[in-house]
Order: structure tokens, then C-alpha cells, then sequence
């Protein structure tokens, strides 16, 4: 069974493992990046985010984030699923537990920014309520999508 936990510093290796091999799959990766994937407690939760992970037979094999942007505006970031994970509903699992402490803390909007070929990412964003947007204040280069969710 899926267990979703909070990020500890003990998991960064999984963390950085995880989103690099997406990002680098898809020829996405960026100093941005790296910044967080480098130190995701002081890029995100020291700054009033969160991460979770998604725990299974020992092994981390999802994780997700929201950043915080602004006191009502979360940025939802660093959500990945191993490959050998994939099709068990985990992004589900992350997506949801994301949202909902989004609406917990009093968060007004979610945002992400994402790249078209992501497919499968977009169309779980799409069916849990973001919208297309005009892409702006990007902080990626390779970020042509942009979507936002109001809670």
C-alpha cells in the first residue's frame, strides 16, 4: 500500500533522483532545477512549502510539492512517479494531498508551470480542475505551459 509522508532530509537523494530522471528525460532541466533539487528544505519548505513523498514497499517512488509564491498563491512543483511506479494511482495520492493542504493552509490559487510534452501530467492537472493560462512570470525557459486551480 501507498504511504504518503512528509519530506525528511534523509529522502533528498530519492528526491533529487527522482525529478532529475524525469527532467532529463524530457531535456527540461534547468538551473532552476537545480537550485531546488540541491536543497529542497531551503528552497521550499524553509520558505513556507511542503513536499511529500509517496512511500511503497520501502522504496520512494513519488514525490510532490507546493511552493510557496505568495501568503494565498502555492506554486504545485516537483511532482514525479518512478516509472516502475506508474499506473498504481500514486500521482493521484500526491495530487490530492497537495490540494488539499493548499485549501488547509488558506491558499486562494495553485499554479504550475509545465512543458507540452507532458502529457500525461497535463491531462491529471486538467482533470483536477486547472485551467490553461497565459504563460508569464515563468521561472523556467522551457516552461510553454502555465495553469492555475482556485480553491
Amino acid at each position: 500500500m501507498t504511504e504518503i509522508i512528509e519530506y525528511d532530509d534523509k529522502y533528498h537523494a530519492d528526491f533529487y533522483r527522482l525529478n532529475l530522471t524525469w527532467l532529463d528525460k524530457y531535456n527540461l532541466t534547468e538551473s532552476h532545477d537545480l537550485l531546488v533539487l540541491n536543497d529542497p528544505a531551503g528552497t521550499i519548505i524553509n520558505r513556507g512549502g511542503f513536499i511529500w513523498l509517496a512511500k511503497l514497499d520501502d522504496n520512494i517512488a513519488g514525490t510532490a510539492a507546493i511552493m510557496k509564491e505568495t501568503d494565498d498563491v502555492y506554486e504545485l512543483a516537483k511532482m514525479t512517479v518512478d516509472e516502475n511506479y506508474q499506473g498504481r494511482g500514486i500521482s493521484k495520492l500526491l495530487i490530492e494531498t497537495c490540494i488539499n493542504k493548499a485549501k488547509e493552509i488558506g491558499a486562494r490559487k495553485l499554479e504550475l508551470f509545465s512543458n507540452h510534452q507532458l502529457t500525461a501530467a497535463l491531462s491529471l492537472y486538467m482533470k483536477y480542475g486547472f485551467k490553461n493560462v497565459r504563460v508569464i512570470n515563468s521561472p523556467f525557459t522551457t516552461a510553454d505551459v502555465k495553469m492555475e486551480m482556485n480553491l
